[in-house]
């Protein structure tokens, strides 16, 4: 593979685990608004959608770690290493951006994804082996499917601030590769 190859791939994941972080949660912050009564775009002010990105990141960042240390193949565990690496150096750049525009994090009242990272942390802390590698591939197959559809329906709609929609707009091409690479990666452990 060239280097301009990997070099397009690894900009592609970088600008990947930022979309991801975003979106993910905003989905699931938006869903527990219109839950609420409220609309999702009341639910998504621009200090919100900064602490759900803050948020999501270093979730990402957790399992990425947790894969780096128990998947059962090296391949595994560069590919949690990536996505640990990716998402602290984008969760970087929402803070960075957070304090340059002096956006105070505020996290949503009803957060329900922190409850379902907790739930995935229990689940990917619980397996073993190649059971942990089908359980690691499938959760970040899940939540980067679910990124793309809230990048798209929910959070840049949402956003008001121009250079914090510029930062999600110029990563958002990118979300399928972790997807593709985790699909890819869970497809041939099922073969």
């Amino acid at each position: 593979m060239s280097s301009s190859v990997q070099t397009r791939r690894v900009v592609r994941h970088v600008a990947l685990a930022a979309a991801i972080a975003v979106a993910g949660v905003t989905i699931v912050a938006s869903t527990r608004a219109g839950s609420l009564g409220a609309t999702p775009k009341a639910a998504l002010d621009d200090p919100t959608i900064v602490a759900i990105f803050d948020a999501a990141n270093t979730w990402d960042i957790e399992t990425g770690q947790l894969a780096e240390k128990k998947g059962t193949t090296k391949e595994i565990r560069e590919f949690g290493a990536m996505l640990a690496h990716d998402h602290a150096m984008v969760r970087q750049q929402g803070r960075d951006l957070a304090k340059k525009l002096g956006v105070q994090p505020t996290p949503p009242k009803d957060f329900a994804m922190v409850n379902d990272h907790e739930a995935a942390i229990k689940t990917l802390n619980a397996a073993n082996g190649k059971e942990f590698d089908r359980a690691f591939l499938q959760h970040e197959v899940n939540f980067h499917k679910a990124v793309i559809d809230a990048v798209t329906g929910t959070l840049l709609p949402a956003i008001q601030n121009q250079e914090l929609k510029d930062l999600v707009t110029r990563i958002a091409p990118a979300f399928q590769a972790h997807m593709m690479a985790a699909q890819r990666k869970l497809e041939a452990l099922k073969s």
